[in-house]
């Protein structure tokens, strides 16, 4: 059964989430937002995904729009950066796109945050949708209009808030994906009832068979729950000035983590060591109860996460959180838990501190 979700920001208009089993209405939701046959459709996606859809979608859109174009960029976290975002540029000025023309990100979250990038920057500004086709970016980085690249080895230093006009998912795009992006997905999405929901998180622990087997009935509670989530958090906060900072939780050692295994290890497996350490911290606070940890570690070991990693240095990670874009002045700002289903920022701890959280997910 269909769902629906509706996403109001400030400043921008409503966008609506569709979570369906197929492409097929794809064409027909564009044309019900107002977009007219003459307008230039440019599907932008990566060699991973190319061969698996993008035929299929040019295929539909082009019975609706006179104008449909694919362009491919190499897959990988390393091509997520101004160069791959510079040949997009080009594509579209060849092919003479204006204003009115319209972007499809049709991919993961390196595509979807490249392109909504290209559409915030290009010619000031240019529609874009979002047709994620990972668990991580269905439930995460298609949702919420934070869009940006790489720089240098800075993760998604550069960017801009610019929202989709759609978000249309085809759940049925996660049965080509590998075990390890399923787990990446699952990153995310135990992430969501940690901070805002403890009745989801308990969910997920008992539903631990049924979602590695990507059940369909089971598979779409699950993202419509923690779409659910994110679409409120990104409501009353569309620029992360307060509340937003939460859905970060477990992304400052994580994204150190990333960054220093030069992204051989996926977003969600980093996150989840982040949570981990995370709620370790939380523990260490008196938040959480040792059985309480414990109960964290299993639901990720539960879905196939690693509870730490080798090879790197304690100081190196700390020394990585600290060129994060989440400093406040030379403070990092952490996401800890006051209890399950309940997190806050924190600004007060010290170095001493982080390093033991990172040293119990590092040896």
């Amino acid at each position: 059964m269909a769902k629906s979700i509706t996403v109001t920001t400030e400043g921008s208009p409503d966008y609506r989430i569709e979570l369906r089993h197929d492409f097929t209405e794809l064409p027909e939701m564009l044309q019900a937002l107002g977009y007219q046959s003459g307008q230039k459709v440019c599907i932008v996606t990566e060699t991973n995904v190319a061969p698996l859809y993008a035929d299929e979608v040019k295929r539909l859109l082009a019975a609706h729009f006179n104008t449909v174009i694919v362009h491919t960029f190499p897959a990988g976290e390393e091509h997520k950066n101004l160069a791959t975002v510079e040949g997009l540029y080009e594509t579209l000025i060849r092919h003479h796109f204006d204003r009115r023309d319209l972007l499809v990100a049709l991919g993961g979250g390196v595509t979807g945050d490249l392109t909504g990038f290209t559409a915030a920057t290009y010619l000031r500004g240019i529609d874009f949708i979002q047709v994620p086709t990972t668990l991580l970016s269905q439930v995460d980085s298609s949702i919420g209009g934070k869009t940006g690249v790489d720089f240098l080895q800075y993760k998604n230093m550069v960017g801009a808030f610019y929202q989709p006009k759609l978000v249309y998912m085809n759940l049925s795009t996660l049965k080509t994906l590998p075990s390890e992006q399923v787990v990446s997905g699952m990153g995310e999405i135990i992430k969501h009832g940690l901070i805002k929901d403890a009745a989801y998180y308990r969910w997920l622990t008992e539903h631990r068979d049924a979602i590695p087997a990507l059940r369909p009935d089971v598979t779409e509670e699950m993202i419509y729950r923690s779409c659910q989530i994110k679409r409120g958090v990104v409501e009353r906060d569309p620029k992360e000035k307060g509340e937003r900072a939460l859905l970060n939780f477990g992304h400052t050692i994580g994204h150190a983590v990333e960054k220093l295994s030069g992204f051989s290890l996926t977003h969600g497996a980093c996150v989840g060591l982040g949570v981990i350490a995370a709620a370790y911290l939380s523990m260490r606070m008196g938040n959480l109860t040792e059985e309480e940890l414990d109960g964290i570690r299993r639901c990720f070991s539960s879905f196939g996460f690693a509870s730490h990693v080798t090879g790197l240095s304690v100081p190196d990670v700390l020394a990585a959180t600290k060129s994060d874009k989440k400093m406040v002045g030379n403070q990092v700002k952490f996401i800890l838990l006051a209890s399950i289903g309940n997190a806050y920022i924190c600004r007060d701890l010290t170095d001493e501190q982080i390093m033991e959280g990172i040293a119990y997910v590092c040896r």
